[in-house]
């Protein structure tokens, strides 16, 4: 069998469907998506033809291939590899600290500028955060990312720019959450119930209370390790 070019009617079908559906929201981010072996049968196109579209996804920083896991969906729009790298130059704390400036502010714009569609999806991804009985940083897949809500969260402010800038931000981070240089300070419990703070800022349109639930919970949500006992010591008061 011969493998298709990369704009070959078959190699332009395969990306198509891969990017139709990660787009729509119908594979949502950090989810695995299907096999390789699920895709050819799905699309109707050879292995070949389903590799060359998820690298050329996975170069876009739309998808992630990890050895043994599978492939996850990292962003539903392309994020600039020179921003990545640009990023990639600062220190971690800095990283971190403009994460949760960003964060902030997407929070506020969220509550001002959500649809009925967005308050729809914050809320089935606020029902899908992990159990409470769930030891939330065990969980987490190793390279991971945080879960749907904060990506859905800026999609909610109609920013493009701040959805670009978040999605470099999270791809410059990816390696050090795979090495531990960045940790999630937050247990299960702590964290659905600043989502759930966050989102009833939200859906009741105030910015303020929104910009405030989010400043506490980035606080305590990805931190630098040395900030472990400092975030720990604030989740008790």
């Amino acid at each position: 069998m011969t493998t298709a070019t990369r704009g070959s009617p078959r190699a332009q079908r395969a990306l198509a469907f891969l990017r139709r559906r990660i787009v729509s929201g119908e594979w949502p981010v950090n989810t695995r998506i299907p096999t390789e072996p699920e895709l050819v049968e799905l699309i109707g196109v050879g292995r070949g033809t389903v590799r060359e579209a998820v690298r050329t996804l996975a170069n876009l920083g739309m998808l992630e291939t990890l050895v043994s896991r599978g492939t996850y969906v990292r962003s539903r729009f392309p994020v600039s590899s020179v921003l990545v790298d640009f990023i990639a130059e600062f220190d971690l704390g800095e990283i971190v600290g403009f994460r949760r400036a960003l964060e902030v502010e997407a929070a506020q714009q969220a509550a001002t500028h959500r649809s009925d569609a967005d308050l729809a999806a914050l809320r089935a991804a606020l029902g899908a955060d992990v159990p409470a009985d769930v030891d939330y940083p065990r969980h987490v897949e190793r390279g991971r990312l945080p879960g749907q809500f904060h990506h859905l969260l800026f999609e909610a402010t109609g920013n493009r720019l701040m959805i670009s800038l978040y999605g470099g931000v999270m791809a410059g981070l990816r390696t050090a959450i795979d090495r531990d240089e960045i940790i999630y300070g937050a247990s299960a419990e702590v964290r659905r119930t600043d989502h759930t703070a966050i989102l009833a800022a939200v859906e009741a349109g105030d910015p303020v209370q929104a910009a405030h639930a989010m400043t506490a919970h980035a606080d305590r949500d990805l931190i630098l390790p040395a900030n472990r006992a400092v975030t720990a010591e604030a989740q008790v008061e």
